[in-house]
């Protein structure tokens, strides 16, 4: 299962729809379907989408929207769901959103309505107060504009009272993965994104070891008396055993620890065809980790099931590593929050991304003139 396109209406820190397309709009050329991972036709997946803005434009909320929709196509209560806090307290939220399911060769769209109530024991929960699915097979589809297209079509699923075994806060969708045996899965980095403690304590790939910090010659996992001991040994030096994973955090970089995580959860994202989510993707890694990690996802001889990187960044030179503009949203933060996709801004793919970026062209992607000088003013004004 795969996310083509999604939208989000009546989201509280939003200006507008928020409205995000997954497959390449731009002309395929020969030349990028070798980083692009085809689905049906003439359609194809970005395996890598970042989103790029000035700190406080919306970029983490942007990902927390995708992530909510990911975890709901995945059977998750919406009341369970990690970044449901991104609804605030609505009166009516519309999720709406396009995938390709391979396990019947069609393209879907489910739309579900959400609304929220406060009681004391749990403050605000969340409820499914409508829901419908449409369904279109593959093999009627001529255009790509008319893949997401359902106008006239009845849907095939409705969500009714009769459902009486259906949590409130559980889509429809739990009836069409049983059926189907097909289920979206997606790892949620976004809580480490300062904090980088190995959530885990299962061997970590030599290789991913050596590539983040050579001079580790022996990490190991194990358990005695119930008790677990890690094993660690730099090369030259004596081994050292551990009883705790926040031990690590002694002993190796922030960028190492988080690299463990990433690289070896991107490994399973490769294997299972998943998503990934990482905000601040840049955070405690140097340039050449980060593009690493992309160009992993980029690389078709190794991405060949469809694994999906979503992330957010600072950094305009990580645009840079980006042949097509249409996997590369701006997001701002101008009377609310908004996402733009480049293709839609930046017609030729030829031009420097970064340099169209950092010169303020793309507009609201640099810190406001009057902003910087008023700071500048203040900072000359305690040194004197």
């Amino acid at each position: 299962m795969k996310l083509l396109k999604i939208s989000a209406d009546g989201l509280p820190l939003f200006k507008e729809k928020l409205e995000l397309t997954f497959y390449a709009q731009q002309r395929v050329s020969e030349a990028d379907k070798s980083v692009l991972h085809p689905l049906f036709s003439n359609i194809y997946l970005n395996p890598v989408n970042g989103f790029i803005g000035i700190n406080a434009s919306g970029k983490t909320s942007v990902l927390k929207v995708v992530l909510l929709i990911l975890d709901m196509l995945a059977n998750e209560p919406l009341n369970h769901i990690e970044t449901r806090d991104i609804m605030g307290d609505p009166q009516k939220v519309v999720l709406d959103c396009c995938f390709y399911s391979a396990s019947s060769d069609e393209v879907c769209r489910l739309e579900t309505v959400i609304t929220s109530e406060k009681n004391k024991t749990e403050g605000i929960r969340y409820k499914i107060v409508q829901e419908q699915l449409w369904t279109k097979k593959v093999a009627d589809i001529m255009t790509r504009k008319a893949m997401t297209d359902f106008k006239g079509k009845e849907p095939v699923l409705v969500r009714s009272d009769r459902e009486e075994f259906l949590p409130d806060d559980v889509s429809i969708m739990i009836a069409r993965n049983k059926k189907t045996k097909e289920q979206i899965k997606a790892v949620n980095l976004l809580r480490f994104t300062n904090m980088n403690v190995l959530p885990f304590s299962d061997d970590i790939p030599a290789e991913v070891i050596t590539f983040l910090d050579p001079t580790i010659e022996r990490l190991h996992f194990d358990e005695k008396d119930q008790k677990m001991q890690i094993h660690l040994k730099f090369k030259g030096k004596s081994e050292v055993v551990l009883y705790a994973l926040e031990e690590l955090n002694h002993y190796l970089s922030s960028g190492t620890v988080k690299g463990m995580i990433i690289f070896t959860l991107a490994q399973e994202a490769l294997r299972t065809g998943g998503y990934l989510v990482v905000d601040e993707i840049e955070n405690h890694f140097n340039k050449e980790i980060a593009t690493t990690l992309m160009r992993f996802f980029m690389d078709g001889q190794l991405n060949k099931y469809g694994g999906i990187l979503i992330f957010s960044t600072h950094y305009p030179e990580l645009l840079d590593e980006f042949d097509r503009n249409d996997s590369i949203f701006i997001t701002r933060n101008r009377g609310g929050i908004t996402a733009e996709n480049l293709c839609n801004i930046l017609k030729r793919n030829d031009i420097k991304k970064s340099d169209a970026y950092q010169s303020g062209f793309l507009e609201g992607t640099t810190p406001i003139y009057e902003a910087y000088m008023r700071l500048k003013k203040s900072m000359m004004a305690l040194l004197v």
